[in-house]
């Protein structure tokens, strides 16, 4: 035996012992299912300490007074809560859009979903309308794991450890300090989840039901609807018989064209809301030309770290498309993924907003995560602890050091 052999085989049995250990704690009910939240609780975690960091240096830097908590409620933060405390009519007047203006109608650009979440906690004793907010996108966050958790169990290929490194994945995405915030992502994530459980294992009025409340959080549900809603049509045709998926695809888009309905009567305008978004935020489907263009740009060019990440962000959700189809993910669930990335770039609203509007595309993940569960313990937990440290600066970045909106 040579000397390479010898240094090599106890490194690779107690990589298989660390392997063996894992596999049967995992084995327990409890831990199993214990695991999402405290993986995704931890993640978080990481990236509110280095959030807290940078925010730290910031001021010592700059001479300002600013809080991580401040940074979390920043922005459309800002506008949800304002909504929840004091619904459409009486948000704070220092509220404008993005050319500094503010009309009656601003407001409506933010969906109430998320809002109305944050009054019902604020409705119980001793809760402020921020700590709501945040118990509100904490618990939202927990929901949407569990979901992501059953959906990496439930894919072909699928297992309990793909599924955990998916939650993984989901935590330490680029942007993933949104979840942590007073934005309607985390809200809209957990809906979406398990609008695509009830999808995958067929539980029509589940995804259905899912879908409706993720149409009331975020207008993202378009691309949530044409999955369930094309799924269920295909069971119907199936099976005519299947009065579930009927119902299912009939429920699928209630919400969002509820509150896009609610916006029309209130503005005067059928086209409303794009109405709101386009004149206050110069938000309208362009096809894409804009995000081609700040792309080159930023390629031939780069001026800061978010934008370059933001460019790279969406060629890396284009190649994860790709591999998607390779890998032969179910359909419905590279529906809404590209669904998803196609109303991102699609959409010349903010350039810097896209990394964040990439998060609900988290179906693009799963090729990813069932990969890694093939994997060696070792490398597995490298590529994770790296991907949740640049995660955390990302989004310490984008809140603490970047000046504009995200």
């Amino acid at each position: 035996m040579s000397s390479v052999d010898v240094v090599e085989a106890p490194a690779a049995v107690h990589e298989s012992s660390a392997r063996t250990r894992l596999t049967e704690a995992l084995r327990h009910p409890a831990a199993l299912w214990a695991a999402p939240a405290l993986i995704y609780l931890f993640v978080r975690q990481v990236g509110l300490f280095v959030l807290q960091l940078v925010v730290d240096y910031q001021n010592q830097l700059r001479g300002g007074g600013n809080t991580a908590s401040g940074e979390l409620k920043s922005w459309d933060g800002e506008w949800f809560l304002g909504i929840a405390a004091g619904g459409y009519n009486d948000v704070p007047a220092r509220l404008t859009d993005a050319a500094g203006r503010r009309s009656a109608e601003t407001p409506l650009a933010f969906f109430p979903g998320y809002p109305a979440l944050i009054r019902w906690v604020d409705g119980l004793p001793g809760v402020t309308v921020e700590g709501a907010a945040f118990a509100v996108s904490v618990i939202s966050g927990l929901f949407c794991v569990y979901g992501l958790f059953v959906l990496g169990r439930s894919v072909l290929g699928g297992s309990s450890k793909a599924g955990l490194i998916f939650v993984t994945l989901f935590s330490a995405s680029p942007m993933a300090v949104v979840l942590s915030m007073t934005y309607s992502e985390a809200t809209f994530c957990a809906f979406a989840a398990w609008a695509l459980v009830g999808v995958v294992r067929k539980r029509w009025i589940l995804a259905g039901v899912c879908c409706a409340a993720a149409g009331l959080v975020r207008p993202t549900a378009a691309a949530l609807i044409a999955a369930v809603v094309l799924a269920a049509l295909v069971a119907v045709i199936a099976d005519r018989r299947d009065w579930r998926a009927w119902v299912g695809a009939l429920v699928a888009p209630l919400g969002l064209l509820s509150y896009l309905g609610w916006v029309a009567i209130r503005t005067g305008d059928l086209a409303g809301w794009f109405g709101v978004q386009q004149r206050g935020w110069g938000s309208k489907f362009d096809g894409g030309a804009a995000t081609l263009e700040f792309t080159l740009k930023h390629l031939g060019n780069p001026q800061s770290e978010l934008e370059t990440g933001t460019v790279w962000l969406l060629i890396v959700a284009i190649l994860l498309v790709v591999w998607a189809f390779r890998r032969r993910l179910e359909w419905p669930l590279i529906v809404y993924g590209l669904g998803v990335l196609i109303m991102d770039i699609g959409s010349n609203g903010l350039m810097n907003s896209k990394a964040r509007l990439l998060l609900p595309a988290f179906t693009l993940l799963i090729p990813v995560a069932l990969a890694l569960a093939k994997r060696r313990m070792s490398t597995l937990l490298t590529l994770l602890g790296f991907a949740t440290l640049l995660s955390a600066w990302f989004g310490a970045y984008a809140l603490a050091v970047w000046q504009y909106a995200i």
